[in-house]
């Protein structure tokens, strides 16, 4: 059953992609856990979820923080990366997402606004079959503030040529709604899929 967003008219949608448009939340938890135990560190799935849209390096330097570890930030995220990449053919898109996409598909410009590489958030689309509906890829590294900071959602804005008032944005967590809402975007919440598959 398709997710009712608040009433428009858009002139462009404007999507997370890790547990928004890919159903990869689970898998990246998988990764984490599995890059942070070679360190000796835990990353339980309540935070793992409340951090949600952060950058990788943030996620490292706070756990490192959290924990008094010295772990080497770009080592950690390369091998996470890395854990992620072999996984990816298990994952899915996330079908009230999906709905939408093929709904507004060549009637509407699409982006991606996301707090993941761009390696990651190209590797995701490509797997589920998706990379070529996007007309805009925004991602870490591409803006200085990361959500809850509206920067993203307004980099996407200018891209596509759409005020940012006429943008309806897609997310499954809170500091992306929040973004969002900075951005003076309208916004669809996605529920969050914690099991693969369900």
């Amino acid at each position: 059953m398709m997710i009712t967003p608040p009433p428009g008219p858009y002139q462009a949608y404007l999507f997370d992609c890790d547990g928004t448009v890919a159903d990869s939340m689970p898998l990246h938890h998988e990764a984490w856990k599995q890059a942070l135990g070679e360190w000796g560190c835990e990353f339980p799935e309540d935070l793992f979820y409340a951090w949600g849209g952060r950058p990788v390096a943030d996620i490292i330097a706070s756990l490192n923080d959290r924990n008094g570890l010295a772990m080497p930030v770009a080592r950690v995220a390369r091998r996470r990366e890395d854990l992620f990449q072999r996984m990816l053919p298990q994952l899915r898109a996330v079908p009230e997402t999906l709905e939408h996409i093929d709904d507004a598909y060549g009637r509407l410009p699409f982006a991606v606004v996301s707090g993941s590489t761009r390696e990651s958030v190209t590797a995701s689309l490509t797997a589920v079959g998706l990379l070529d509906r996007f007309d805009v890829l925004v991602c870490a590294g591409d803006y200085v503030r990361p959500k809850p900071d509206p920067d993203g959602f307004l980099l996407a804005a200018r891209l596509l040529g759409v005020a940012p008032e006429h943008c309806l944005v897609f997310e499954d967590t809170e500091m992306g709604i929040r973004a969002a809402t900075a951005a003076g975007m309208k916004s669809v919440r996605i529920p969050q899929r914690r099991t693969k598959g369900n």
